[in-house]
């Protein structure tokens, strides 16, 4: 063997170790890349499940208008909606939700629909134990509460039973130790077609109604609102269904789900010429969704005040 091709023998050795090595590094290299991803893949997983979708955020706003009576400055009103129980949301956490909003002393709760999720089957010890549990909700003023599209009629029996009054195209006069009032209006779900606009606001078709009253409307689906607006007027819409998107996308600020009923409002405020509205996170989660990001669940906490 010449020297040449001696030396080709050794330049060719040196590549295959050079070559192993390559392979072994790229190899421990794909191992930690998959370990790591794995591992953020788990704890996405696990925030996104576990952690932001149960640990509920309190959005506390303070609601502004002359219209509002004196005997109502700082009158304090919970709104909470889309439980949807049996989705992330079960009774632990709901005494949760419970002790916070009792924290809070409300005067008003209100319940803007979807108590219990379509594709969970609840037994009737838990109907129970989930009427017990909103019936220890204390409010000095009442307890209110209207249907979502998902809310059939037995949701009824759990919602009387643990003391709301259920507002179906109706209103109602709230007074606050004084002869003066506010107007809350309950109007049933649109996507069900059961909602009565009219009817709602019959109280302003009444000879003896007082047309500069201020108004809380309670409404499932925000996108009803352009609607109502066009026939009368409203100070403050509460609203539900729309879960603020679920998931939204930073920086932008954009819902990655939108809803039938919250296409076209699904952030959690606007102002929408003389009315506000607000729409709740919701406290559960969705068949289109069973994680949040960006978009923690929600109790929402409003004072009013004239000044």
């Amino acid at each position: 063997m010449t020297r040449e091709e001696i030396n080709e023998e050794k330049q060719k050795e040196i590549m295959k170790e050079q070559n192993k090595e390559t392979i072994k590094k790229t190899i421990k290299l794909t191992i930690k890349l998959i370990l790591i991803i794995g591992i953020f893949s788990a704890i996405f997983f696990y925030y996104t499940t576990y952690i932001s979708t149960v640990k509920v955020s309190i959005k506390e706003e303070r609601i502004i208008n002359k219209k509002i009576p004196t005997s109502f400055n700082g009158l304090k009103i919970i709104q909470i909606s889309d439980l949807h129980y049996g989705s992330t949301m079960f009774n632990e956490d709901l005494k949760k939700i419970v002790k916070q909003i009792n924290k809070r002393k409300p005067d008003l709760v209100v319940f803007t629909g979807d108590l219990i999720s379509n594709e969970y089957k609840i037994s009737n010890k838990e109907q129970e134990k989930l009427s017990t549990e909103l019936k220890n909700i204390n409010a000095s003023l009442g307890k209110y509460a209207i249907f979502g599209d998902e809310d059939k009629e037995e949701i009824g029996v759990i919602l009387t039973q643990a003391e709301f009054t259920i507002l179906k195209n109706e209103s109602e006069l709230i007074y606050n130790n004084s002869n003066d009032a506010i107007l809350l209006i309950g109007l049933s779900s649109n996507i069900k077609k059961e909602q009565d606009i009219d009817k709602g606001y019959s109280y302003f078709k009444e000879e003896t109604h007082n047309a500069d009253i201020y108004t809380i409307t309670l409404l499932h689906e925000p996108d009803q609102v352009d609607n109502i607006l066009t026939s009368y007027k409203t100070d403050l819409f509460l609203a539900g269904h729309s879960h603020n998107g679920l998931i939204r996308i930073p920086f932008i600020n954009k819902a990655l789900f939108k809803f039938d009923g919250a296409k076209k409002y699904d952030q959690s405020y606007y102002k929408i010429n003389d009315s506000t509205l607000y729409i709740s996170s919701g406290l559960g989660t969705n068949k289109k969704s069973s994680i949040r990001l960006f978009c923690r669940p929600s109790i929402n906490f409003f004072r009013l005040s004239n000044n």
